[in-house]
Formats: C-alpha cells, sequence, structure tokens
C-alpha cells in the first residue's frame, strides 16, 4: 500500500539531513539569469518527475495500441501517473541505491496503479528507456520558449537594423577604431547570429527521439510479452511510443549512441555564444567612455547610486561563458562502450538540465535587451570624430596609391596619421602638403576624411540580410504533451 504521495510507510524513511520545505529546493539564488525564466520551471525535479511519469504511461498507452496489454491498463498508468502523488526527495534519496531514481519510481507507480494492472507498468522496458525519454520531453518543453523567445529577439533586431541602417558608427578591431560602418550593420549581424541559433535549436528540437531498446537495445523482451510474439513487434512498438510521446522516432536504440545529447548540446552552446556576441558588443557600447548604446533599465550598485550597470548583457555572458564547459560534458559521452554504459549517460543529466537553463534565461534576457536598446546615433557621431579622421585613412590610401604607389601612399598616410595624433591635428590638416591623386583637384585627399561618407556596401549588407528568407521565425511551439496525455488508450 502506498500513502497519497506514492511513497511505502512501512519501509523506513531514508537519512535526509537536508533542511524540509523552501530551503531544501535549489531556488535560483547563485543563478539569476535562469530565475523564473520557463526553462527554470520546465527543467525543475517537478518537470523531471513529470516527464518520467509521462514516458512511463505513453509506454503504456503505446503497448495498448499494439493490443500488447488492455486497454483498461493503459488508462489505470495514465490515472496513476499524476506527479502530485509522488515525493521527488523520497525518490532522490532512494535513488542512491541504484544510480538512478527510475526504480524508485516504478515501484511507486507500480503500487499506485493496483494489483490487477500492476504487470503492465515499464513492461519490458529499462531504466535508461525511461531516462533518456524524459530528457528529451524536458528538453522538447525547456526549448519551446527558447525560440519564442530567439524569434522575439530576432524581431527586435530587424527593427534596430532596418531604423539605424545608415547610421555611421567607429567599427572597432583589436579594440581600436579601424573604419567606419553603420550601427545598423552591427545589428543585422547580431540577428544573423540569433536566426543561426534558432534554427539549429529548432532542427535539433525537431529530432529530439524516443528511447526504447529494452535491456540491451534489442527490443526482445516487448516480443516475449505480446499474446502473439512477431519479428517486427517492438519495432511497431517504438514507432507508436514516438508517437505517444510526440518525440521523433529513431532509427536504432541509442542508449551508446548518443548523438541525439551531442547534438543538443552543441547547439545549446552555438546558442549561447551567439548570444553572448550580442552581449559583449553591448558590455562594450555601454562603457560610460562610449556610450553609444545602453540598456532599457540598468541594474544599481551597492555602493555607488549613480550606477545603470548593463546587467541583462553581463547575465547573458555569464551563460556564454559556462555553456561550452557543460557541452564538452554531453560531447564525451559519444566516446563509450558495450550495450549500456556505467557512467557516460549519469554525467549527462545534471549538465544538460543546466545547460537548458543557462540558454533559457540568456533567451529571455536577450530579447529583453535587444527590445529595449537605447541607442545614441550622437555619442556614435562624436566618437567618429575622435581621431579627427584617421578612421578614413584606408580610403585615402586607395586614393593616394593612385599617385605614388600602394607602398608609398602606405608610408606617407601612416606618417601623416602619426602626426596628427602627436601633434592633435586633425588628419585634413595633417595631409596638407601630400601630392593629390593626378587629375583631381586640390584639396581632394581632405575632402575623402569625413567618416560617413565611406559606409561601403555597409547599407547594403543591411538590407541583404534584412532579405533573409529565415525571418520572421514561427514563435509558436508544437503541442508538448504526450499523446497519452490528449487521447483516451
Amino acid at each position: 500500500m502506498t500513502d497519497p504521495t506514492g511513497t511505502d510507510p512501512s519501509r523506513p524513511a531514508p537519512s535526509d539531513p537536508a533542511p524540509s520545505g523552501p530551503a531544501a529546493l535549489d531556488t535560483g539564488l547563485l543563478a539569476p539569469g535562469r530565475a523564473g525564466s520557463p526553462a527554470e520551471a520546465a527543467t525543475g525535479d517537478a518537470a523531471l518527475l513529470a516527464a518520467m511519469l509521462d514516458a512511463e504511461a505513453a509506454l503504456t498507452a503505446a503497448q495498448a495500441d499494439l493490443g500488447l496489454v488492455p486497454t483498461a491498463a493503459a488508462r489505470a498508468v495514465a490515472e496513476a501517473a499524476d506527479p502530485d502523488r509522488f515525493d521527488p526527495r523520497d525518490l532522490a534519496l532512494r535513488a542512491r541505491a541504484d544510480g538512478h531514481p527510475v526504480i524508485a519510481l516504478v515501484a511507486d507507480l507500480t503500487a499506485a496503479v493496483g494489483e490487477e494492472y500492476a504487470p503492465y507498468v515499464h513492461r519490458g522496458a529499462t531504466s535508461q528507456d525511461i531516462m533518456d525519454t524524459a530528457a528529451m520531453l524536458v528538453a522538447a518543453r525547456a526549448l519551446n520558449p527558447v525560440l519564442a523567445d530567439l524569434a522575439r529577439a530576432e524581431r527586435a533586431l530587424a527593427d534596430l537594423a532596418a531604423r539605424y541602417r545608415d547610421t555611421p558608427v567607429a567599427g572597432r578591431t583589436l579594440t581600436q577604431h579601424a573604419v567606419p560602418t553603420t550601427f545598423g550593420l552591427k545589428a543585422a549581424g547580431w540577428r544573423h547570429l540569433v536566426l543561426d541559433a534558432r534554427d539549429r535549436l529548432s532542427a535539433v528540437r525537431a529530432a529530439l527521439p524516443v528511447q526504447l531498446g529494452g535491456a540491451a537495445g534489442t527490443l526482445a523482451a516487448f516480443a516475449e510479452y505480446a499474446p502473439d510474439p512477431a519479428p517486427d513487434t517492438g519495432l511497431r512498438l517504438l514507432a507508436a511510443y514516438a508517437h505517444r510521446t510526440g518525440l521523433a522516432e529513431p532509427r536504432l536504440p541509442w542508449h551508446v549512441l548518443r548523438t541525439p545529447i551531442a547534438d543538443l548540446g552543441a547547439a545549446l552552446a552555438l546558442t549561447g555564444g551567439a548570444l553572448g556576441k550580442v552581449a559583449a558588443d553591448v558590455l562594450v557600447l555601454s562603457r560610460t567612455e562610449i556610450g553609444e548604446v545602453a540598456e532599457a533599465a540598468g541594474g544599481g550598485s551597492s555602493a555607488m547610486p549613480h550606477k545603470a550597470n548593463p546587467v541583462r548583457a553581463a547575465l547573458v555572458s555569464s551563460a556564454a561563458r559556462q555553456l561550452p564547459a557543460l557541452a564538452s560534458v554531453l560531447l564525451s559521452g559519444l566516446a563509450c562502450e558495450d550495450e549500456r554504459h556505467a557512467g557516460a549517460w549519469h554525467a549527462e543529466w545534471q549538465p544538460l538540465r543546466e545547460a537548458l537553463r543557462l540558454v533559457g534565461g540568456a533567451a529571455r534576457d536577450t530579447a529583453e535587451l535587444v527590445g529595449g536598446l537605447r541607442v545614441d546615433p550622437d555619442r556614435m557621431a562624436a566618437n567618429l570624430d575622435l581621431t579627427g579622421g584617421r578612421i578614413t585613412s584606408e580610403r585615402i590610401a586607395a586614393a593616394l596609391a593612385s599617385r605614388v604607389g600602394h607602398a608609398r601612399a602606405k608610408e606617407l598616410l601612416t606618417r601623416a596619421s602619426r602626426r596628427a595624433a602627436e601633434e592633435g591635428l586633425t588628419l585634413a590638416e595633417a595631409l596638407r602638403g601630400l601630392p593629390e591623386p593626378a587629375g583631381t583637384p586640390e584639396g581632394t585627399l581632405t575632402g575623402l576624411t569625413d567618416p560617413a561618407a565611406y559606409l561601403g556596401a555597409a547599407p547594403l549588407l543591411v538590407d541583404r540580410a534584412l532579405a533573409d528568407p529565415r525571418g520572421p521565425g514561427e514563435t509558436g511551439a508544437p503541442d508538448e504533451r504526450p499523446q497519452h496525455l490528449t487521447e483516451n488508450p
């Protein structure tokens, strides 16, 4: 017998030194980037428990679809698989005995189903079938709001790119002014990365597979339990299980073929890096001495009341720095021996959850960041003038080369630029006396020092980027509920 939580009152309570109540939970105190995000809710212990129960109920429902178990058994398992009947903390403590929580969960679910239908719980499956399927369900549910936030960010960046298509700003290389560009092109570049991340995550999301292989990936037990065994019983069940969960049907059981996890980890790290580029630029451009952009609502300081810190960008940057390390753990699972591995798939659970949380928070923060970004074209123009026109030296070198040759032109411009910097002159002033290109009026060189007149194809590149057929993207998410919850078994 079980009590309403699904625990067995006759067995000794595990030792639990942790405090009870909210203090025992990971409330996100050290993770403000993901605190309160949809990804946090979709990856918590309650969400994982619900996903494991969904995996178990969907398996019985799929078996009922093929006539392998009674329809009433599938209905009984679905009704018993109510997360409120189970205690995640109790399952966690009991998981120490087996190295994972599935065996304890199956015991409690079997008791909750009742004696008549107990034999049909978890029939033919192995624990990793349930853990991997639950991980894919959690990932799918966490990625849906991430994709929606990326779509929000993409739309905001498209607006910034169009609005500031022709707005000159200093292009910077190796921290120094290089040549002029436009802020619209910078925003278009950010959008391009967001689209890349959205497309990669969308592809991975659509391919997340169900897991079903039985003890060693042969599907053998499912046929043995069948009233009329057939060689393809396991294959038909795999297809039915994929339908019931809403996940993709894999070609093979993937207990030790960890491409799905590796792909997901790589896509999450790529997304973090793409959003991290946006954050890195905002952190630089919002410095007090640069001041070309600012967050709509900066964070405060405990010691300096005047500050408005770029907090959204800082949190996104933090996520971008953590994700590669987490992805490396997920990629390492590819090299595992035998038909089931001891430790490799166990090592994936926490890094995968944390990676989903970090990307979920970063996508939300990026959408908020770029949606409210304040842009200061006047400050951009003032910064362009800081070098007195030297930012256009590339253009002048090209014009001068027609008169004196490329090498000599570079030498003269280097000398003029150095003189301008040392003597506080504008480049136009330092250029006086240099030979003009053949056939041009006097003063042509000095007339080439306007940064706004040397934008190259930047505005046209913005147009090209905004014509990208990938955007705007879909914001709707596929139905994330397993079919056993939406159809009668």
